[in-house]
């Protein structure tokens, strides 16, 4: 058996009904293994948005099925989709939807506190974090007062 982080089987999704009817994915299959790179590339409005948000268990779809580490997650209620979000997947936006109102170290570390449990090493991991991506004389600063790519780096941290 090999062992996979993601398996799409046969997925679609469809948005409206009727002749407003529009396919955003159509039948994809796709299996990556621990470690591969897989680049999803393609025109805007492909369905690259549409098929990542699937992956992440924000969008339904419409059939197929999604598993992420050997789980189901098409199978799952709307009550366990945040629990798998918080612990296995990550989301940069293209916005970054960092909160205004929080300093660089408080955006990161809110995600974490969202897991039960993770509090404990939570301020470390961000501190090295923040270390890691060149953000430790930002650490206090608030996002609107970041560059670009200061706050692509918060977003990714």
């Amino acid at each position: 058996m090999i062992n996979y982080i993601l398996r799409i089987d046969h997925l679609t999704k469809d948005f409206g009904s009727g002749n407003a009817r529009v396919r955003a994915v159509d039948d994809v299959s796709l299996m990556v293994s621990q470690g591969e790179l897989v680049l999803i590339m393609g025109p805007s409005g492909s369905g690259k948005t549409t098929l990542l948000s699937m992956c992440g268990g924000l969008l339904r779809p419409t059939t197929g099925n999604i598993f992420l580490e050997q789980v189901q997650i098409t199978g799952l209620d709307e009550k366990q989709l945040p629990t798998i979000r918080a612990q296995k997947v990550g989301f940069i936006f293209q916005a970054f939807n960092l909160l205004d109102a929080l300093t660089v170290e408080e955006n990161i570390l809110l995600p974490a506190s969202l897991v039960k449990g993770n509090g404990i090493h939570a301020r470390d991991r961000a501190r090295e974090l923040i270390s890691n991506l060149g953000l430790e004389p930002r650490i206090h600063a608030k996002p609107q007062t970041l560059s670009g790519g200061e706050k692509q780096r918060v977003a990714i941290a």
